[in-house]
C-alpha cells in the first residue's frame, strides 16, 4: 500500500452532520473567503438550490463544489443530515478521502451524527471534529468534544480514527480556531487542518481508466451525465469507454463531454486524471453503482452499498371525479410510471415493483419524509397521482418477523415529559435514556417501531405546543412488537358530490375538525373532516339553509366557522388509514376513501371480516 501514487494538488472531502447542525452555512463561508463564488446581497445557503430545500430549511440532495486554496483543489460535498435521505450520503463517500463531522456546540451528538459518522468509519475515512456555532448562548465546545469522542469510542473506530484534529467553528461569522483561547478572524485554520490531515487520492494515471459512478444528472442535449470520482487512469474527450452493469455485461461507448466543476459551477473540460470529480456524458444506459471503465480492461469496482428501503407506498394515477380539473399536466399511469422509473434510476434509495394486476406502482423509501419529498416534487411538476398510507416493510428471518426500529431523541420542557411518554408508550416504545440538559429541558431517547411512529410527529407537536423537538433516525430490525392502534377518531365522509356550504360545514364543525373551505369542491366518498366519536359518518356538506320569510329572534345565528385544517402532505400521510388514500395535484391535496360508494365500503369491510 505504501507504493500507492497519490495527487498531491487535490483534497476531496465530504461534510456530514445531523440536520441543521451548519454545513450549508460552512460551505457558504468556505466559498466567499476563498473567492470560489461572488454572493449577492441576501443570498445565503446557496448549495441547498432547490425550491423545497429553501422551503425546509434542509438539505435533501448531495451537491459538489470546489475552490482552490494554496494550490490545491478542494473538492467540497455537501450532504443531507436527515436520515431518510441516507442513501444521498452512503454513495458520495465513496467519492471522498475524508470528512468534516460537523456537531453543534451546545446540542452535541445526535442520532444523525452517529448513522453518518459510522458510515464514514466503516470506509476508513479520516474525519475531522469541527464543533460548529461556537457563538451560541449555551455553548458547551470542550463537553461536545468529549461526548464526541466518546460516539468513535461506541462505533469502534481504530486507533488512528480517534486521533482526529478538532476544530472550533463559527460557519455563519466565517471563524476557525484550534484553540477556544484564541477567537479567530477567519477559517485559514480550518482550511490549514484539511489540507494538512486528509489524505490526497489515490490516484495513478498511468493504469486503465475507471470512475465509480455515484450519482446522475441528465441533459436534454447529452443525454444521461455520469458523476463520480476518477479511481484511476485519465479520459479525454473522444475516448472510447466501457460501461460495466451490475450484472457483469459490457456496454461500449464514447466520450461527448466532461465537465469539471469549479465553484458551484461545472465548466467544460477537454480531459480529466484519477482523483479529479467529473461528470461524463456518453453512454446512455448507466445507473448509480457501475463502472466506467477503458476499453482494453472493462473491470468493475466494488459497487456502492445501500441499507435497505424501511417504508412503502403504493402509487397510482388519480381516479378521482376532479381528476384533470386542478392543472395537471400529466395524469395517466403511464406517465406516474415513467417518472417514477426515472427517480429509481438516479435516487438510489428508491425501489419500484409494478403490483401485480394493476397499472399501481408499489414506491419503497427510507422513510416518510424521504417519499413525501418524492410526490411534493412531483406534484410541483404536474402530476396528479393518489397515494396509498406508508406501510413498514417487514422481514420473514428464521421463521420470526422482523419490522424496522428507529431511535428517537426528544427534547421537551420538564412539564411535557409525562405525557410524552405517555404517548409513546402506548405506541410500543422503549425508553433507553433519559437527562436534564443544561438549560432545564429534558431528553429522552427512545427505540419505537417505525410503524408506532407514523402520524406521532403532529400529534407531539400539538402536545407540547409546538415547542418540543424530536429526531428520528433507523436503528434495527427487531421482532414484531404487536398491533398499535393508529387512529382512534373516525372521518366525516361526503355523501355526493357539489360544492361545500358553509351552512352545512357549521353545522358538521361540533363533530370534529374540517379540512375543507365554503366553495370547495366535495365528491362522494371525499374525507372533509374528523369525526370525534371514533367511527365514520356520512355527512351533507352541500346542505343549503332553508328559505323562508319568516324572521325570529335567534332563527338567523350568525354563521361562525373554525378556520379548516391547513392540508399539508406530511399530515395526510400520517392521518389516513388503509382504506384511505390520498388525492395529490398541483393545486389541491385531499383525502378519499378508496371506495368512494358507501355500500361498496360496507361490502369490501364485511369481506375483509370474512377473511380474518
Amino acid at each position: 500500500m505504501t507504493n500507492q501514487k497519490r495527487r498531491k494538488d487535490v483534497r476531496n472531502v465530504a461534510i456530514i452532520a445531523h440536520v441543521d447542525h451548519g454545513k450549508t452555512t460552512l460551505v457558504d463561508a468556505l466559498l466567499k473567503q476563498t473567492g470560489a463564488y461572488e454572493f449577492k446581497s441576501g443570498e445565503s445557503t446557496i448549495m441547498d438550490s432547490n425550491p423545497l430545500e429553501k422551503e425546509r430549511g434542509i438539505t435533501i440532495f448531495s451537491k459538489n463544489a470546489s475552490f482552490q486554496y494554496k494550490g490545491v483543489q478542494f473538492n467540497i460535498v455537501d450532504t443531507p443530515g436527515h436520515a431518510d435521505f441516507g442513501s444521498e450520503v452512503e454513495r458520495i463517500l465513496k467519492m471522498v478521502d475524508g470528512v468534516l463531522l460537523l456537531v453543534d456546540a451546545f446540542e452535541g451528538p445526535m442520532p444523525q451524527t452517529k448513522f453518518v459518522l459510522k458510515k464514514s468509519l466503516e470506509l476508513h475515512l479520516k474525519p475531522i471534529l469541527v464543533v460548529n456555532k461556537i457563538d451560541r448562548p449555551n455553548a458547551r465546545p470542550h463537553e461536545v468534544s468529549d461526548l464526541t469522542f466518546d460516539l468513535f469510542c461506541e462505533l469502534n473506530a481504530t486507533d488512528e480514527q480517534l486521533d482526529f484534529p478538532i476544530v472550533y467553528a463559527s460557519g455563519k461569522d466565517g471563524i476557525a480556531t484550534l484553540d477556544m483561547d484564541d477567537k479567530g478572524t477567519d477559517l485559514k485554520p480550518l482550511l490549514d487542518t484539511i489540507l494538512h490531515r486528509v489524505l490526497p487520492p489515490v490516484a495513478d494515471p498511468e493504469q486503465p481508466f475507471q470512475m465509480l459512478i455515484t450519482m446522475l444528472d441528465y441533459d436534454s442535449y447529452v443525454g444521461r451525465i455520469a458523476i463520480g470520482r476518477i479511481v484511476h487512469g485519465k479520459i479525454k474527450m473522444g475516448d472510447p469507454m466501457a460501461l460495466v452493469k451490475s450484472d457483469g455485461t459490457i456496454r461500449q461507448g464514447k466520450v461527448t463531454k466532461i465537465l469539471k466543476y469549479v465553484g458551484l459551477k461545472r465548466v467544460e473540460a477537454e480531459n480529466a486524471e484519477a482523483g479529479d470529480i467529473i461528470s461524463i456524458a456518453g453512454i446512455d444506459e448507466v445507473r448509480v453503482g457501475e463502472t466506467l471503465a477503458s476499453i482494453e480492461n472493462p473491470q468493475a469496482l466494488p459497487a456502492i452499498k445501500i441499507d435497505e428501503p424501511t417504508i412503502s407506498m403504493i402509487f397510482s394515477h388519480n381516479t378521482s371525479p376532479l381528476s384533470g380539473k386542478d392543472g395537471g399536466r400529466f395524469l395517466t399511469s403511464r406517465h406516474i410510471r415513467e417518472r417514477l422509473e426515472h427517480e429509481a434510476m438516479t435516487n438510489v434509495g428508491v425501489r419500484l415493483e409494478i403490483v401485480p394486476g394493476s397499472e399501481k406502482l408499489k414506491v419503497s423509501g427510507r422513510g416518510e419524509l424521504h417519499l413525501s419529498i418524492l410526490i411534493e416534487t412531483m406534484r410541483r411538476e404536474g402530476y396528479e397521482l393518489e397515494v396509498s398510507s406508508p406501510q413498514v416493510i417487514l422481514m420473514q428471518v428464521d421463521g420470526d418477523t422482523l419490522e424496522p426500529v428507529e431511535e428517537v431523541l426528544i427534547e421537551v420542557d420538564e412539564a411535557y415529559q409525562g405525557v410524552v411518554i405517555e404517548a409513546l408508550g402506548g405506541r410500543k416504545a422503549d425508553m433507553k435514556s433519559m437527562q436534564v440538559t443544561s438549560i432545564g429541558t429534558v431528553r429522552m431517547n427512545f427505540l419505537v417501531p417505525t410503524r408506532g411512529l407514523m402520524g406521532f410527529r403532529s400529534e407531539f407537536l400539538m402536545m407540547t405546543r409546538g415547542t418540543g423537538v424530536m429526531y428520528q433516525n433507523f436503528y434495527q430490525y427487531q421482532k414484531y412488537k404487536g398491533e398499535i392502534t393508529h387512529r382512534s377518531s373516525g372521518v366525516q365522509v361526503s355523501m355526493g358530490p357539489g360544492r361545500a356550504v358553509a351552512f352545512a360545514l357549521w353545522g358538521l364543525q361540533e363533530r370534529g375538525e374540517i379540512f375543507i373551505h365554503p366553495g370547495d369542491d366535495v365528491y362522494e366518498g371525499m374525507i372533509i373532516g374528523v369525526n370525534n366519536k371514533g367511527r365514520d359518518l356520512v355527512v351533507n356538506a352541500t346542505k343549503e339553509k332553508k328559505q323562508t320569510n319568516m324572521r325570529a329572534s335567534g332563527s338567523d345565528e350568525a354563521i361562525k366557522l373554525i378556520p379548516p385544517r391547513e392540508m399539508t402532505l406530511e399530515f395526510a400521510l400520517e392521518f389516513i388509514e388503509d382504506d384511505e388514500l390520498v388525492e395529490i395535484t398541483p393545486k389541491n391535496i385531499r383525502l378519499r376513501k378508496r371506495y368512494t360508494n358507501e355500500k361498496e365500503r360496507k361490502v369490501k369491510a364485511n369481506e375483509a371480516k370474512i377473511k380474518e
